[in-house]
């Protein structure tokens, strides 16, 4: 059994936004979905790939701009996968109106993420880390297969997400890091929302916001 990852850069941030695909069940899940997710709607077509689910790290606006657009593709009973301590996010837009953007998301988180929960696609299963402080319902998804992290806006490559944001917490978010990342493998990869991807090890290392 083997994972796939297919990235795309989107939007006027620069998001990644991540399709995550387990070929010999056909099915896949898109993760934070972004502004214009036509790209990741044609990977799909292709490969003849079932869309499984779209799965939240977070609510912010620029993590789920083009859910309406999968929803309106792929049908209304997709699994929207969301942690419920962003809800409230997700209800205001994803915040959208503070920096001048207008959203308008009809669709609606079904299913409730928690942490330690266990995900599965196909034979895959990926683990469910609740990491707040970016966001109070802030979660990664963990890929052990595969040694790999979707990491949201927790960390970066020598960096950490913003936290001063409504509901942000600078002492939560590293508390997160260092829980729920710096203890997995050295080797673990780590693909964050925005930017290149990194290590658990070069992020020990390096990363000068966690001492």
């Amino acid at each position: 059994m083997t994972l796939i990852i297919h990235t795309y850069i989107l939007g006027p941030l620069e998001n990644n936004t991540y399709l995550l695909a387990e070929p010999e069940s056909g099915q896949a899940v898109v993760i934070d979905p972004s502004f214009g997710i036509a790209e990741v709607a044609q990977t799909l077509r292709q490969n003849g790939w079932t869309l499984a689910g779209i799965w939240f790290t977070h609510a912010h606006y620029d993590h789920i701009a083009g859910t309406q657009e999968l929803v309106d593709t792929f049908g209304e009973s997709l699994p929207m996968a969301l942690h419920p301590a962003d809800l409230r996010l997700w209800q205001h837009h994803g915040g959208a109106n503070m920096f001048g953007m207008r959203l308008d998301i009809k669709a609606q988180p079904n299913m409730e993420l928690a942490h330690g929960q266990l995900l599965r696609l196909g034979g895959a299963e990926i683990q469910v880390r609740h990491t707040p402080g970016h966001t109070p319902g802030h979660v990664v998804f963990y890929a052990r297969e595969i040694n790999t992290v979707f990491c949201g806006d927790l960390i970066f490559q020598d960096g950490v997400g913003r936290t001063d944001l409504p509901g942000g917490s600078e002492l939560a978010l590293v508390q997160s890091i260092r829980e729920q990342i710096f203890t997995l493998p050295d080797e673990t990869q780590l693909l964050s929302g925005h930017g290149p991807e990194t290590t658990v090890r070069d992020e020990k290392l390096n990363n000068p916001y966690i001492r």
